[in-house]
């Protein structure tokens, strides 16, 4: 039984607790949270304690840790835990700064730990399929990738300010997608980004639309469309074209239910938010993690995959800033 040390008691941390409680092999140990009472009452909900940072690593018993906490806090959990002996799954980013990631992800060589990073997109079961027919060369030679990621609804404001913007936040899993898909990093981007949802964006000092189209040292070409507002639901799709055809992965609904009359065609929309659609996905990548702990395999998302993300993430901002291409 794996016993874990799960920080971050909100949001996404309620899902990878009881993901832990219902996984057989796993054992949620302790909560820690900079919020007591959501501590508490996460704890208690899957019989684990509420701790402290230094009680919960210093536990020999605890050989985990799931960092599901604020992102101005990964790093410093991750060098705490990779000291401590701990294996490690965190929540992207590792960090918003590059130098950070690369201070980070030494400590973690260093200490021989496995260590994960939560870009959850490569567990649903739709895109790991996708990309298992593009391996097996069910496309021919692949020319041009098309990726559509679509929030619901605008976040809460008190979250743009500390988000990171729109390419270190929401773009940054679709710019992991991108190279996963790819199978290389692109050396060539272009970033167009605009603020057409909601002005409180631009008051932020962030965007809530964005277009990137990236080129590969093969002259592959990769465009990602992101919108922080889509009124039919969360949308999720991605396409991959090349010389013998096309790959399709998408949008997932309730249900595959249609009604078809004289006035048209009416289905059901696309599941309303991340936690519906990829519920399946947050399973499948801590079973992984788990394998990974128990030494039945090694974590197929490297710390590097974080850093090539965020170094994209860095290059779309520049583009933005700059008005022309960049480099990578």
């Amino acid at each position: 039984m794996l016993e874990i040390c799960q920080f971050g008691a909100g949001r996404i941390g309620q899902i990878h607790a009881g993901n832990v409680a219902a996984n057989g092999r796993a054992r949620l140990r302790y909560v820690v949270d900079v919020n007591a009472s959501a501590a508490e009452a996460l704890a208690a909900k899957h019989g684990a304690k509420p701790s402290t940072t230094e009680a919960a690593l210093a536990d020999p018993a605890v050989k985990a840790v799931l960092i599901a906490s604020s992102t101005d806090t990964h790093a410093d959990l991750i060098e705490a835990a990779a000291r401590a002996g701990k294996a490690i799954f965190c929540e992207k980013p590792i960090d918003l700064s590059l130098p950070r990631v690369d201070a980070c992800v030494k400590v973690v060589k260093q200490a021989g730990v496995p260590f994960f990073i939560g870009f959850n997109r490569r567990f649903d079961p739709n895109f790991a399929a996708l990309r298992a027919a593009l391996q097996q060369g069910a496309v021919g030679r692949v020319e041009t990738v098309t990726i559509t990621s679509r929030d619901p609804a605008p976040p809460h404001p008190a979250f743009i300010a500390t988000s990171g913007g729109m390419f270190r936040d929401m773009m940054i899993h679709d710019f992991d997608m991108a190279h996963w898909l790819l199978g290389q990093v692109p050396v060539e981007l272009f970033a167009y980004a605009s603020c057409l949802v909601d002005p409180m964006f631009s008051a932020a000092g962030d965007v809530d639309t964005a277009v990137v189209v990236m080129k590969t040292a093969d002259g592959v070409l990769c465009q990602i469309t992101n919108s922080r507002r889509a009124v039919y639901g969360y949308d999720q799709r991605v396409e991959v074209f090349g010389s013998a055809g096309l790959l399709q992965a998408g949008n997932v609904t309730p249900t595959t239910v249609s009604r078809w009359g004289a006035d048209g065609v009416v289905a059901d929309k696309p599941l309303p938010f991340f936690l519906q659609r990829y519920a399946g996905a947050y399973r499948a990548e801590l079973d992984h993690f788990i394998d990974c702990c128990l030494g039945d395999a090694k974590p197929v998302v490297q710390p590097e995959d974080g850093r090539i993300a965020l170094v994209i993430a860095e290059a779309a901002v520049e583009s933005v800033k700059r008005g022309t291409p960049v480099k990578m």
